[in-house]
C-alpha cells in the first residue's frame, strides 16, 4: 500500500496562546514561515467572538476558539530544498479558496530535521461586512459572572446596585456581534475526511506516482502506524508497534497482490486481531495493555505469513480459489503450524518466524 499521509485535525481554546506558539521564533527553534490571510487583531475578535458567544450560550466544557489541521509533508519537498514560504502560501491559499476560510499558518521542521510539517489554524466564522448591534430596550441588569437577571430587585439594594453587579442603559449596546455563526461546513461529519483527502491531493501535485500519498482506508484490512511526537515518552513503545503494523501490513499487500478478496481479509483480521484485542482489553478492566497487544501483533503476523507461505506453490487462480473456498480451515491449519495460542507470552517469540 502506498504510505499514508499523516494530518491531524485539532480543536483550539486557546486560539492567541496557539498563534503565538506556532508563529513564534523563540517557541519554535525550527520555523521557517509565517503566513496569515488576516492581521493580529483579526484573531484577537474571533476569539472574544467565541468566548463571548460560548457564555452567552449557557453550555458547560471548553470553548473552541478555532481550529487547527497539523499537515506532514513528504520528505521530498525538503529534500528537493522547495521554497518554505510558497509552499506554505500555496497550502493556504488554496484551503482559503476551497473552504473560504480565513487562516494562519507556520510551517516548522519535524524533531528528526528530515521533512517540514505545516500548523494550519482556520477560522469557522466569517467576518460581518457590519457589526450586528444589539440595544437595549430597557435597562439590563447582570450578576458579577456577567449573567442577565430578570428583574431590578436581583441586582439591587436601597436603589443601589449589590457589588459586583453592573448595569446597561436603555439605548446602549448590550450585545455585539463581529463574526456571522459557525460555518455548517465545518460542522458536518465528513469534513475532516475530505479535508484529508484535499491537503494529500496538494501534497501529491508535485510528486512522482512513486511518491504520492494516500490517506489511510478507513474499515481496511490494513493497520495505521502511528505518529512519534516531540519527546513523547513512549516512543520506544510505540516504534515497535508501528514495526510490528507495518509487517502485518506488508503480508496483507502480499495476499491482495495475489488476488485475495479485501473481504477475506477483514475476516482474518477481525479474527486475529480485533477479537483478541477486545476479549484482551476486557479482561484488562477496559484498558488496552501495549505488551498483551504487541503479543496479538505479532501472533497475527506470524499466522498471515504462514498462510499466504502456505499457498505459495499454487498459481494465481488455484491460490485465489484456495484461499476464498477454504479461507477459515486455512486460518486454522496456519495457527497449528505456527503453534501459538492467543494467550501465550511474547517472550521467546520472533517476529521472522515463519516468514522465511
Amino acid at each position: 500500500m502506498r504510505r499514508a499521509s499523516y494530518i491531524r485535525h485539532e480543536k483550539l481554546p486557546d486560539l492567541m496562546g496557539r498563534i503565538n506558539y506556532i508563529s513564534s521564533g523563540e517557541e519554535q527553534e525550527h520555523l521557517y514561515a509565517v503566513y496569515q490571510t488576516q492581521p493580529d487583531e483579526y484573531w484577537r475578535e474571533l476569539a472574544k467572538e467565541n468566548r463571548d458567544s460560548f457564555f452567552r450560550s449557557g453550555t458547560s466544557g471548553t470553548c473552541i476558539e478555532a481550529r487547527e489541521f497539523i499537515i506532514a509533508l513528504p520528505e521530498v519537498y525538503y529534500k528537493y530544498g522547495w521554497d518554505p514560504d510558497k509552499v506554505l502560501k500555496h497550502f493556504v491559499k488554496s484551503f482559503r479558496k476551497e473552504y473560504g476560510a480565513e487562516c494562519i499558518a507556520a510551517l516548522h521542521h519535524n524533531h528528526d530535521m528530515n521533512n517540514y510539517h505545516i500548523h494550519l489554524i482556520y477560522s469557522e466564522r466569517e467576518k460581518l461586512e457590519e457589526p450586528v448591534m444589539k440595544i437595549a430596550t430597557r435597562n439590563m441588569y447582570f450578576d458579577p459572572n456577567g449573567r442577565h437577571l430578570r428583574t431590578k430587585k436581583e441586582a439591587t439594594a436601597d436603589g443601589k446596585l449589590l457589588p459586583g453587579y453592573t448595569m446597561i442603559a436603555k439605548g446602549e449596546v448590550y450585545e455585539q456581534h463581529l463574526f456571522d455563526k459557525k460555518s455548517a461546513v465545518f460542522k458536518q461529519k465528513n469534513f475532516t475526511t475530505q479535508a484529508k483527502h484535499f491537503f494529500t491531493d496538494l501534497m501529491n501535485q508535485p510528486l512522482r506516482d512513486d511518491q504520492k500519498l494516500q490517506v489511510f482506508p478507513k474499515n481496511s484490512p490494513y493497520l495505521a502506524t502511528k505518529k512519534i511526537g516531540n519527546n513523547n515518552p513512549k516512543a520506544d513503545e510505540i516504534r515497535r508497534t508501528n514495526d510490528l503494523r507495518r509487517r502485518w501490513n506488508n503480508q496483507v499487500d502480499h495476499a491482495l497482490k495475489r488476488g485475495a478478496p479485501p473481504e477475506s481479509l477483514l475476516t482474518v483480521k477481525s479474527e486475529l486481531i480485533s477479537k483478541p484485542v477486545a476479549e484482551s482489553i476486557n479482561e484488562s478492566g477496559g484498558k488496552r495493555d501495549p505488551d498483551k497487544y504487541d503479543s496479538i501483533l505479532i501472533k497475527a503476523v506470524l499466522i498471515i505469513t504462514e498462510m499466504c507461505r502456505s499457498l505459495s506453490k499454487y498459481g494465481p487462480e488455484t491460490w485465489v480459489e484456495a484461499w476464498g473456498n477454504a479461507l477459515e480451515k486455512l486460518m486454522q491449519y496456519a495457527i497449528e503450524r505456527v503453534g501459538l495460542r492467543i494467550n501465550d507470552p511474547v517472550k521467546g517469540l520472533r517476529i521472522d518466524r515463519g516468514a522465511r
